[in-house]
């Protein structure tokens, strides 16, 4: 990856692609599946998402392995695909951009607040 592809995202776009393409040839239910997973992980993606990409292509290749073994969605992924993603991204708890940049927040308002009352 160059300088410009990383400036411009365009090496994510060819990604998102080509993980559309692959995701295409899933049956409907698996496919039903990868969307929910593509939601769930959005939480915990940095500012361009590019700490997603291995995630995401691990999950899609989990999907394809086992459509290709017969075995249905909710035996791989169980009742609670929110639940398997947030395992994915880092566990229960796992801090998403929105926990840093509240985090980042609180902290700027602490030390403007702690300059103005000393």
């Amino acid at each position: 990856m160059n300088f410009w592809q990383t400036i411009t995202g365009s090496d994510l776009t060819r990604e998102w692609k080509a993980f559309e393409t692959r995701a295409e040839a899933l049956p409907a239910d698996y496919r039903a599946a990868w969307e929910q997973i593509k939601v769930h992980l959005t939480p915990y993606s940095d500012f361009t998402g590019r700490n997603l990409m291995p995630i995401l292509d691990g999950a899609l290749g989990l999907l394809e392995e086992t459509a290709a073994d017969g075995q249905t969605v909710q035996e791989v992924l169980g009742d609670d695909i929110e639940g398997f993603c947030a395992a994915l991204a880092g566990g229960e708890g796992a801090r998403g951009y929105r926990d840093r940049w509240r985090e980042q927040l609180n902290r700027n308002v602490a030390r403007k607040l702690g300059r103005l009352g000393g």
